[in-house]
């Protein structure tokens, strides 16, 4: 259930012109935040990776190492430090050494290559880099503003592991809750991606909400099976965990048995991970098998969650709460979240505003829509940055008024449940009949062919635009067959007017998202070979 303590809101000036709804008690900073857990829990386990256990005492001792490091080294508060890390104990370790530095922290994911993260130091002016040696080869070439560099596991530049012990007797520098803490360069499927601007407070009022939200507390476990540089799995896993002084149980890479059997090992209670990885985990023969009765909060978010999938999930774990999280980089992770205990006939949506956000459903002139109707999401908060890495263009683009433009589409229900009903870019235009996307899909989601399914708008000369799906079918599918079932379920000019089936699971980028771009670039190379 959640936390039965309302927590105590003021209103604060943020940012010089935002007036937000802020937490009364809170951290002053994430580093106080760290100070806070290990005095409480020194001797509690902080992080598990294998047989490797890291106590909050030896995570606080390990950040003050690294930030006297840091700034023995020369780097000053501001400066930024990127890591091209995976999901390992030293990600951790680097990002509460060089918050304790002042540093801002610049998450990388290891599936990127030479020319995005060269774009990545160049637009931040990165000043350190810390770089896991296996992805040493996709390095681009040298840049004069880095530098120092250090190495996880084995290549050119010196160990990481040297910033961790024999601390420097240097002063640290001050830090405020306005200052930025981390970059999180946005998805980017197109064009360039932006940095937003996590600062302390945001990120704070979010690991807040998860903490109230979720009743979030010291004896949770939690496993991190997201990427930890998305903010998922950087706020909501390991940042809410640091937060109430919980466990932290790493996974290098998501693989569903092995999840399953640490999960079920060391007792996870709480997890938050994209709609395809609970159906992945769904599909293993021996999941019964698995004694998962300490999970109570299974968290998602960065797509729609099936109906299918949500229906197995409740069948297979009926006390386990499921729990939708709408939210994005710029929201600092959760804008909404569907509170545990929420009435049955609610699951669809994605909970209501957070603790201090407030949502606007807007119409394309910016004007808001009586309740129920759609429109565009508005969403601003004291978990809302304060704008992009110097793009003041892309700033002005995407806030108005201290609101973040979500370009998604959505409406609120008279009880403030909010539903998002699609990307504003996905909608289909079929002869002046909107489409929503994610409809289909989840009608498709039902059919036993069909593992997933991804809907995108195919151009027509007369109609403007007519509904293609893509079908992940292991076993191969009926196209006629799976058209009937929609035409059963989906008035008539939603159901797909073509299929294409795939023997693979769709394209996603680092974050988990499905790559629409990827599928239309696929069906355009259809079109053509006609």
């Amino acid at each position: 259930m959640p936390d039965q303590t309302a927590p105590v809101t003021r209103h604060e000036v943020l940012y010089g012109d935002r007036v937000v709804a802020c937490f009364k008690d809170r951290p002053a900073t994430l580093d106080a935040m760290l100070r806070s857990a290990a005095a409480r829990k020194p001797d509690g386990t902080a992080l598990v990776l294998g047989d490797r256990r890291v106590t909050y005492a030896e995570l606080d001792r390990i950040a003050e190492n690294v930030a006297r490091h840091l700034v023995a080294a020369g780097f000053r508060k501001g400066e930024r430090i990127a890591m091209l890390l995976g999901n390992c104990l030293e990600f951790i370790f680097c990002a509460v050494g060089a918050t304790r530095a002042g540093m801002i922290v610049v998450p990388m994911n290891t599936r990127q290559r030479a020319p995005e993260i060269d774009y990545v130091l160049q637009q931040c002016q990165a000043a350190a880099l810390v770089y896991d040696g296996e992805c040493e080869a996709n390095l681009p070439a040298p840049r004069a503003e880095v530098r120092r560099q250090w190495v996880v596991g084995s290549g050119r530049a010196p160990s990481f592991a040297e910033l961790t012990h024999n601390t420097p007797a240097v002063a640290l520098p001050q830090l405020q809750q306005e200052d930025t803490a981390y970059l999180l360069y946005t998805s980017g499927t197109t064009g360039h991606p932006k940095g937003a601007m996590l600062t302390h407070a945001s990120i704070i009022h979010s690991v807040l909400n998860f903490q109230h939200g979720y009743s979030l507390h010291e004896g949770d476990v939690t496993m991190l099976a997201v990427p930890a540089s998305h903010v998922t799995g950087l706020v909501a896993l390991i940042l809410a965990t640091i937060n109430v002084a919980g466990t932290l149980v790493i996974m290098p890479a998501f693989k569903a048995p092995e999840f399953l059997a640490i999960a079920a090992r060391e007792r996870m209670t709480y997890t938050l991970m994209v709609p395809a990885m609970y159906n992945l985990c769904l599909l293993q023969p021996d999941f019964d098998a698995h004694d998962l009765s300490a999970w109570r909060i299974a968290g998602f978010g960065g797509a729609p969650m099936p109906e299918a999938t949500i229906k197995r999930l409740a069948q297979a774990l009926p006390k386990l709460d499921l729990c939708n999280a709408y939210g994005s980089t710029e929201t600092t992770s959760p804008a909404t979240m569907f509170p545990p205990g929420s009435p049955a006939e609610k699951i669809n949506t994605v909970g209501r505003p957070v603790t201090g956000a407030h949502i606007i459903i807007a119409d394309d002139d910016g004007r808001e829509v009586p309740r129920g109707q759609d429109g565009e999401l508005l969403i601003a908060g004291a978990m809302v940055v304060p704008g992009y890495w110097d793009n003041p263009d892309a700033t002005r683009t995407g806030f108005v008024g201290g609101y973040w433009r979500s370009g998604d589409i959505g409406r609120m229900d008279t009880d403030g449940y909010v539903s998002v009903v699609d990307r504003k870019k996905d909608m289909i235009n079929r002869a002046g009949f909107k489409i929503y996307c994610t409809e289909v899909e989840n009608v498709m989601s039902h059919h036993p062919a069909i593992v997933e399914s991804a809907v995108v708008g195919k151009p027509d000369p007369v109609l403007g635009e007519r509904v293609h799906a893509f079908a992940y079918s292991p076993e191969g599918g009926d196209e006629a067959d799976i058209r009937k079932y929609c035409a059963e379920r989906l008035s008539d000019y939603k159901v797909p007017d073509s299929i294409t089936f795939l023997n693979e699971p769709l394209p996603r980028n680092a974050n988990g998202k499905i790559l629409k771009t990827e599928l239309r670039k696929m069906m355009a190379e259809v079109e053509l070979s006609k």
